[in-house]
């Protein structure tokens, strides 16, 4: 297999277990993911994206982009994993998705119905090290082999 195919099977081997895990932590484990966690499952849904766009054309960029978005994985798990650790503030919303436009009282309501998962706790850990640290040390990994397959190729 040559190494621009390698780096992509790599890429979208990784994304699809990390992807697959998190769904799994989320409906099996019933951990509910937070909004960063969010952000960390669109970056790898964009690596999926690319890099299957990048196997169907066999395209060199589409494979960089790949591995981009794969170290944007990286970037927001080390944040999110900083805000776990209050090295730094969060967003402040973290997930609320709550219609501040309505009335008062339906706003009250919503807020009293509306679960509030929060970006800085730690629901799980392995090794002292949250999923989303985990995130961040795989995904930048991960992306640093392809990148290196990428250029060798």
């Amino acid at each position: 297999m040559p190494r621009e195919r390698q780096a992509l099977a790599l890429l979208l081997l990784t994304s699809a277990a990390l992807l697959g895990g998190a769904l799994a932590f989320q409906f099996i484990g019933r951990l509910a993911p937070c909004e960063m966690c969010y952000w960390q499952r669109y970056a790898h849904l964009a690596v999926l994206a690319l890099g299957l766009l990048a196997w169907v054309a066999g395209s060199r960029a589409l494979i960089l982009l790949a591995a981009l978005a794969m170290l944007v994985a990286a970037g927001l798990g080390g944040f999110h994993a900083g805000v776990e650790q209050h090295w730094w503030q969060g967003p402040t919303a973290c997930s609320s998705g709550i219609d501040f436009t309505q009335s008062s009282g339906a706003l009250i309501g919503s807020m009293i119905a509306t679960p509030v998962v929060r970006c800085d706790a730690i629901p799980w850990s392995l090794l002292g090290l949250s999923m989303a640290a985990w995130n961040a040390v795989i995904s930048g990994t991960v992306a640093l082999a392809a990148l290196w397959l990428w250029r060798r190729a």
